[in-house]
């Protein structure tokens, strides 16, 4: 029976939120017999040894999160087994794998979005989906590359997976986890028809999720990117509005605006008692807080549409809508948005160089994945193909 790892994950989250990792675990604390000679790093622990990974990610706010989710999980769960990450082999590994499907004893690893420092958060929200092992997967394998050649561990386990070559591929043909067309046209209907607010802070709260919603939609953020955005990111040049963004890899892109995102950024400033267009000097959070001041972290922003998610699927069940779009609602995240706003815009004929460079993708054929064109092809020539088939001449079939 696993031992109690609740005080544990505590301990261990803090110092990974910090980066600063003393030594929890003594008995990790010195090199083993398996570790090579050679040492390229400073470091006294594995908690130390994959803070040093991690630390070449501080650059990409993004990537360091999820990279440090998954390396908190996998220490933990080496932790609970009482093995350090140089005692990781293939079966090992491919227990691991069953864990991230369904992380058990439940109470012990599973719990709602909670901060770090709240005493009922856990490392997951539940099992993970086959994409999601999948990228779990692939982080640590790259994490255990970084740390042989760091001179910590002597090995890699995740190259003796037989068919790593599929499982780790994290590349699908089309993307899938979006909103058809006809469903975000309801929820964007719901949405503007919810019942009339009773309350000033009701009104506000209406305001700031058709705010969000319209803003994922037409300009395709990510959740961080517009969490992070601020008033002045709007930019006036010659007559032509754009969004100006730092997005994955630091980059520094920006973004046409459309006329409709206009409007709603109008009626946005007005639920925050501004007026017009942002200046061009306007430092101020976008997205804010029920102070109509203070901004919003990007995980209050993933509660925010999650919970809108959950509302509007709640609404659809009882409207006796499709299941297939209950479930989708359910099933959705914030990113779900982002696919949602590139495959319409792919759908509504936006050509596959604007549409990467809205989508701020450094490969089309990451933008490609969004094309569901050949799709719609297949399917209307297999109509060709009935059942019920013309004979050749009348008088004989055959």
């Amino acid at each position: 029976m696993p031992r109690e790892v609740s005080k544990q994950q505590k301990s261990a989250s803090k110092v990974l939120e910090k980066d600063s990792w003393p030594d929890l675990l003594p008995i990790f604390s010195s090199p083993v017999t398996s570790r090579i000679d050679t040492l390229f790093i400073d470091v006294k622990n594995d908690f130390e040894a994959v803070a040093a990974w991690l630390q070449e990610y501080q650059d990409s706010p993004q990537t360091l999160k999820s990279y440090r989710r998954e390396a908190e999980r996998l220490l933990l769960w080496l932790t609970n087994q009482d093995k350090p990450l140089c005692a990781m082999n293939r079966e090992l590994l491919r227990q691991y794998e069953v864990f991230l499907e369904n992380p058990q004893p439940a109470q012990q690893w599973v719990g709602p979005t909670k901060p770090r420092h709240h005493a009922q958060w856990r490392p997951f929200r539940g099992g993970l989906s086959p994409a999601s092992r999948r990228q779990s997967l692939i982080i640590l394998q790259g994490m255990y590359s970084w740390l042989i050649e760091a001179g910590w561990v002597s090995h890699n386990p995740f190259v003796l997976m037989r068919d790593k070559a599929r499982r780790l591929n994290n590349q699908t043909q089309t993307i899938e986890r979006y909103l058809e067309r006809d469903l975000w046209a309801w929820c964007w209907e719901w949405m503007n028809a919810s019942a009339k607010p009773i309350s000033e802070r009701e009104a506000y709260e209406q305001a700031r999720r058709r705010f969000i919603f319209s803003f994922a939609y037409l300009l395709a953020p990510r959740i961080s990117e517009m969490a992070n955005a601020q008033m002045d990111d709007f930019q006036e040049r010659e007559g032509r509005w754009w969004w100006v963004v730092v997005g994955k890899g630091s980059k520094l892109a920006r973004v046409p605006v459309p006329d409709d995102m206009l409007e709603c950024l109008i009626e946005w400033r007005e639920a925050l008692a501004l007026k017009g267009l942002p200046s061009y000097q306007e430092p101020t959070p976008l997205i804010r807080a029920l102070d109509k001041h203070r901004g919003i972290t990007d995980n209050q922003l993933y509660r925010l549409i999650k919970g809108v998610f959950s509302d509007a699927a709640d609404a659809l069940e009882a409207q006796h809508g499709k299941p297939a779009y209950v479930s989708a609602l359910r099933r959705a995240t914030p990113h779900w948005l982002r696919h949602t706003a590139i495959t319409h815009q792919a759908q509504s004929g936006v050509s596959l160089r604007y549409l990467a460079e809205s989508a701020r993708h450094s490969k089309l054929d990451t933008t490609s994945r969004y094309l569901h064109t050949e799709d719609h092809e297949w399917h209307r020539e297999q109509q060709r193909h009935r059942l019920k088939t013309p004979p050749k001449t009348p008088s004989n079939p055959l």
